[in-house]
């Protein structure tokens, strides 16, 4: 199935892949453009990768890459047991399509994303917080956030004095 779906890729996507690999046993594609995701996307739910299992980002902003983040979709494809991660470098100001149509459950993983590395999703059908509240100032897991930011939002700030009155107690 791999050198099968690898040629298909190549003879339709030849100009937006970067890069085309196998670590430990898994098929992975770097690509070059973030623009060419969706219909990339479409291709491989047509050709079995019918299960999203994972898409989450990493921030490469101290090892001084031409990019800030990377997307990173994880499919597998239940009828031919095959897993594929497909990785997209996206600088800091640019957006991704999402690829919710294509995949459904992208909805929560695009917003838990969009909530931890402040990357945007365009096209996404609610784009908004989904772990911390609304309130809550910048993206915790982008590597130049703070570890004990100055600005707290009201809720951690009671659930931190909330902590200390139950220790008081001997609650943990």
């Amino acid at each position: 199935m791999t050198e099968g779906l690898l040629k298909e890729i190549f003879e339709n996507f030849n100009q937006e892949i970067f890069e085309v690999g196998e670590f430990r046993g898994q098929l992975y594609l770097i690509l070059k453009d973030r623009n060419s995701i969706k219909p990339l996307m479409r291709f491989l739910k047509e050709r079995s990768f019918n299960h999203l299992q994972t898409l989450t980002a990493v921030d490469y902003s101290q090892l001084g890459r031409s990019y800030r983040f990377e997307v990173v979709y994880q499919l597998y494809s239940i009828s031919n047991r095959c897993a594929l991660r497909v990785r997209v470098p996206l600088k800091e100001e640019e957006n991704i399509e999402s690829i919710v149509e294509e995949y459904p459950s992208a909805n929560f993983f695009e917003r838990e994303v969009f909530d931890l590395f402040g990357i945007r999703f365009t096209g996404h059908p609610d784009l908004k917080r989904i772990l911390l509240p609304a309130s809550w100032k910048g993206h915790p897991l982008r590597k130049d956030y703070p570890l004990e930011p100055e600005e707290k939002p009201e809720d951690f700030l009671s659930l931190k004095e909330f902590k200390e009155i139950l220790a008081t107690h001997g609650i943990k």
